[in-house]
């Protein structure tokens, strides 16, 4: 099985395998990932954590498939590279946070698998690395959208045209990254931030993930409306109900 879905009561978890290659990309992630997307919606759901089952986060795709693809269309081969940016907007659109659990680092769609979750931590010593020049190839999988919202243009031009890897401790200290631990804690420290996650108000969480989303490509007009809009919202529901009770009450608030 190179890929599967823990369901671990208020959180799901899933696992890339494919060990042995580097838990290179293959149809099972896609599917896995895409059923996480969706189990999701249901309101016990309060996290996703995204990590491997080997030493290597994710290798990325396969050139031997690249290879195969050259004697479809430029039609067909759009199609599915569409595929996997199908997945990257379900990962977007997620109803809840996504944890990124990297151990080893990530390689290119794998970086861009990395770099889409909402929170990620990395082992210390982890490389991202974007070589598609090496091969003749651009970035896919929306990495270069997120290196434009979490770096440094040149340090994106440095993994992109140079193909130089980028260390997490580099990461962490540009905050494009949450966390930087040891290998064995990686996935206890993603589990942290996932307790953290759910002891907060669900609706308001998946509110503010919505906006930080839109505010990069928004003009300031139309993200004020959306913010106005989902403060009215929030601000007539239970979470907020609870939420300022609490604050005035002087007790921790139960998101329930």
């Amino acid at each position: 099985m190179t890929a599967r879905i823990e369901d671990a009561g208020d959180r799901l978890i899933i696992w890339n395998g494919n060990a042995a290659r580097r838990g290179a990309l293959g149809p099972e992630l896609y599917a896995a990932i895409r059923t996480a997307m969706e189990q999701a919606v249901h309101p016990r759901i309060r996290a996703i954590i995204l990590t491997s089952e080997g030493d290597f986060f994710c290798a990325g795709g396969d050139l031997n498939v690249l290879i195969e693809r050259r004697s479809l269309s430029e039609a067909d081969r759009r199609a599915k590279v569409d595929d996997l940016h199908d997945l990257i907007r379900a990962m977007r659109e997620s109803p809840v946070p996504i944890i990124g659990a990297i151990k080893g680092g990530a390689a290119g769609a794998g970086a861009s698998l990395a770099l889409a979750c909402d929170l990620i931590v990395a082992e210390a010593g982890a490389k991202f690395t974007a070589a598609y020049v090496k091969a003749g190839l651009v970035p896919d999988a929306g990495l270069t959208a997120s290196l434009a919202r979490l770096v440094p243009r040149t340090l994106a031009m440095e993994m992109c045209i140079l193909a130089r890897p980028v260390t997490s401790e580099r990461l962490l200290a540009l905050g494009a990254i949450t966390d930087c631990v040891a290998g064995p804690d990686v996935l206890t420290r993603a589990h942290q931030l996932a307790d953290e996650v759910a002891r907060g108000p669900r609706d308001a969480i998946g509110a503010i993930r919505s906006l930080v989303a839109s505010a990069y490509d928004q003009t300031e007009a139309v993200q004020l409306d959306l913010e106005r809009d989902a403060m009215a919202r929030a601000a007539g529901g239970a979470e907020a109900a609870e939420g300022i009770a609490a604050f005035l009450e002087k007790r921790p608030a139960r998101f329930d």
